[in-house]
């Protein structure tokens, strides 16, 4: 007879967390490395009440339909290829097309199978060239936060505008407000919305578009210019976009028997 006993055993018939896919992104420390921050996973399972599986963005890794019900795109330090939109730029980088190549072919077959994916940053970015929009990078100081590299990492967010959300809209709904001020760290930012795709919110200076949603296939699509992970506590649109995770994480959650 063996001598293990399981601390924690499983219990029949309870209903399994939903799990959601969080891609990661690829980079160097010491050796090439899958990677994504914490404060991305953290708010999935305190306040969306999800699993989190971390997918690699190495093409052709796993099948991570098999494995996820949602979907979430991060934020990262990379941009988006400027190739993958149709234009030309002899300077788009940092880039990361294996994550381009991931999070796109992952995303579209999402989509297609009424699965619901989130996008935050760079996921926006990357959500809206899915659907046939393009991005720029002429953006000035309200956008890009244009802090030197040795700047303590917690005043990295500290940089911030504000928004306006669009009547109607859900995260409008689902916060309770029309109006927030949001932080604000990035170097690219929607140029032509993708075909499809409804206004969420825009900044109040300059009306970059700053969230979008959509429900192509009977699923949401919603992403965030944002970093709502940051300041989930204190931002009432930023725990607005968490909460719509969790609403979209609690239909059809399957049993395990």
């Amino acid at each position: 007879m063996s001598a293990w006993s399981n601390p924690w055993p499983r219990q029949s018939g309870c209903a399994r967390r939903p799990v959601i896919g969080v891609l990661c992104c690829n980079e160097f420390s010491q050796r090439p490395v899958q990677a994504v921050a914490t404060r991305f996973v953290q708010p999935l399972a305190d306040y969306a009440g999800a699993a989190v599986v971390l997918i690699p963005a190495v093409s052709d890794a796993c099948d991570a339909l098999a494995l996820v019900d949602r979907l979430l795109l991060t934020g990262s330090r990379s941009n988006v290829a400027a190739t993958r939109y149709g234009a030309v730029r002899e300077d788009n980088g940092p880039v990361d097309e294996q994550r381009d190549e991931v999070a796109l072919r992952l995303a579209a077959h999402m989509i297609e199978g009424a699965r619901p994916v989130f996008g935050i940053c760079r996921g926006l970015q990357e959500l809206n060239v899915l659907f046939g929009g393009t991005l720029t990078d002429a953006l000035d100081d309200v956008h890009h936060c244009g802090l030197a590299d040795g700047t303590q990492y917690e005043r990295h967010f500290d940089h911030r505008h504000d928004l306006t959300l669009a009547p109607g809209g859900m995260l409008r709904d689902q916060a309770g407000l029309a109006a927030e001020t949001v932080n604000s760290v990035h170097h690219q930012g929607i140029d032509r919305l993708g075909h499809g795709l409804t206004v969420e919110a825009t900044a109040a200076e300059d009306g970059l578009i700053e969230a979008f949603s959509a429900r192509p296939c009977g699923a949401d699509v919603l992403a965030v210019q944002w970093h709502p992970e940051w300041d989930i506590g204190t931002s009432r649109a930023s725990r607005a976009f968490f909460d719509r995770i969790g609403t979209a994480l609690a239909i059809n959650v399957r049993t395990i028997s």
